[in-house]
């Protein structure tokens, strides 16, 4: 996104990005503008996992935390975020870089599709993913359609706030994902079918991930895995379900994820 923005000249020195975010596409945006030398604004929440903001923090980017409702990830959360860096995004010298419509974002999730096909081959049944931005689903699904691979795409999300299913969107704490509103990326051609996935269950995948294969991920990851355990036991033997884990388990260390 900032490549692109640099490439297009709607992004010069002495310009400051804004984001609003979870963390994890904030810690990447501030770690690039730290390299490149812009000055970085997240928009962001007491929601999200403490270590996500401190490492904000520690590339110097600056905060502005939006307060949620005991905790809690729920579309008003995302409203009033998505509101404030809207009004930034008007004051002058601001780029908003605007993940949730930022169509360099599809371009830079694309490698993971190109990734997966040097890694499965081409052959394999089911990609399924959570949609936070939609950009990684969709990215992959169109690395894996310009290789002709035919997979079904599944997408995934919160039982709780099943947007995508019922177009109803609720309270969570599945970092990253959920948005409580159906996100611009995500075309009807990019995805094949929907799969809500229980929160628990995510969470207890991701603990499995870790004590049985040594994979430390995120609740995210955890619902991945376990919609993607879903999807292989209904095709059965023979076939190849394909998902991502997201994200170093790191990050939610200080939270209640891996105190159970």
């Amino acid at each position: 996104m900032i490549n692109g923005a640099e490439a297009r000249g709607v992004l010069k020195p002495g310009m400051r990005v804004v984001e609003y975010t979870g963390g994890s596409t904030g810690s990447s945006l501030a770690m690039v503008c730290a390299v490149k030398g812009y000055p970085f604004l997240a928009v962001t929440s007491d929601a999200f996992a403490g270590e996500k903001l401190a490492t904000m923090r520690a590339f110097g980017a600056e905060l502005h935390i939006i307060p949620s409702d005991q905790g809690k990830i729920t579309p008003e959360l995302f409203r009033v975020m998505l509101g404030e860096a809207d009004r930034l995004s008007h004051e002058p010298g601001n780029l908003y870089t605007n993940q949730f419509r930022n169509e360099d974002a599809i371009a830079g999730y694309m490698p993971i599709g190109t990734e997966l096909l040097r890694q499965v081959g081409p052959d394999f049944d089911v990609f399924c993913g959570a949609v936070g931005t939609a950009g990684m689903i969709v990215g992959v699904s169109r690395a894996l359609k310009a290789a002709n691979c035919m997979a079904r795409m599944v997408a995934l999300e919160p039982a709780s706030s099943p947007v995508l299913s019922t177009g109803k969107g609720g309270p969570h704490r599945i970092e990253g994902v959920g948005a409580g509103f159906w996100p611009p990326h995500l075309a009807k051609e990019d995805c094949d079918d929907v799969r809500p996935i229980e929160e628990q269950l995510a969470r207890e995948t991701a603990r499995r991930l870790a004590r049985e294969e040594g994979i430390f991920a995120g609740t995210s990851s955890g619902l991945n895995v376990a919609a993607a355990f879903q999807l292989a036991q209904q095709l059965g033997a023979g076939h190849t379900v394909v998902t991502v884990a997201v994200d170093s388990g790191l990050k939610y260390l200080a939270g209640d994820l891996y105190s159970a």
